[in-house]
């Protein structure tokens, strides 16, 4: 598969998002082998850090390929995406070793929730991070995302920023706690994924698995259920409205039905 790529560096396993003609948007077999790299990675020492970063030069990652919900025709495949969503998610927070989000660009809708559950995120100066679905497909963030995104930058700020779908800048993520650093540009972006995932390397692991593990229990200890709620916004005229409109590049216009 060419669509997401791994190699191991030193002691350092490199995940990439690698569709930079199409802003690295996710298709389902590319967040399958996200989950897979982080279920199966080793634990053995002879791998200590995993970098998750976006080809290209643009985006970390554009959300998820949209023409996969033209598929879309009943209550069932909302929640099925949804679920697949969560196990992925789920599969990167599992993850036993640290990992660390290295953002350049876009990074929005599936990107930017996965961007979410890294343990540390570090982005160039031109990071754009948000969930633009009020302006462009009219669907949802399912609750347990919405709870990951409040714990992280609070949850007037998530409201705010889902309800005028606007992106949020560097300087701005950095202020709210969501990335730790801000870097010139993609040359000093990698140049630091790479050192930071060094000092993670020097860490005790069964320190940072077991801090890792505590914290997503105390998230997922407050989800609630959602499934009415997806299929409101999956199912509705105006998501299917708005999911031709995005394609053919022109502006929705919503009924809130």
């Amino acid at each position: 598969m060419t669509e997401i790529l791994s190699q191991v560096r030193g002691q350092t396993l490199w995940i990439t998002f690698n569709r930079p003609d199409a802003r690295n948007a996710l298709t389902f077999a590319m967040y399958e082998g996200l989950a897979s790299l982080c279920r199966e990675v080793p634990t053995d020492g002879s791998i200590r850090a995993v970098v998750i970063h976006g080809a290209g030069g643009k985006a970390f990652a554009a959300g998820t390929d949209m023409t996969q919900f033209r598929a879309f025709d009943k209550p069932q495949d909302a929640l099925d995406y949804e679920a697949r969503i969560e196990r992925v998610l789920e599969a990167v927070e599992r993850c036993p070793l640290p990992t660390v989000a290295a953002i350049n660009g876009a990074c929005t809708g599936g990107g930017a929730a996965i961007a979410g559950v890294c343990d540390i995120r570090i982005a160039a100066a031109n990071l754009k991070f948000g969930f633009p679905i009020a302006r462009t497909l009219g669907n949802c963030l399912a609750a347990a995302n919405l709870a990951r995104l409040s714990s992280l930058m609070g949850a007037g700020r998530v409201r705010e920023m889902i309800f005028t779908a606007r992106l949020i800048g560097a300087e701005e993520a950095q202020g709210c706690g969501l990335i730790s650093e801000v870097l010139e540009d993609e040359a000093a972006l990698m140049s630091r994924a790479g050192a930071l995932a060094d000092t993670l390397a020097e860490m005790a692991p069964l320190t940072l698995r077991a801090t890792k593990e505590a914290m997503r229990r105390v998230s997922a200890a407050t989800r609630v259920e959602d499934a009415d709620l997806i299929e409101m916004c999956y199912m509705s005229r105006d998501f299917h409205h708005g999911l031709e409109a995005f394609l053919a590049k022109k502006k929705p216009e919503w009924s809130g039905t």
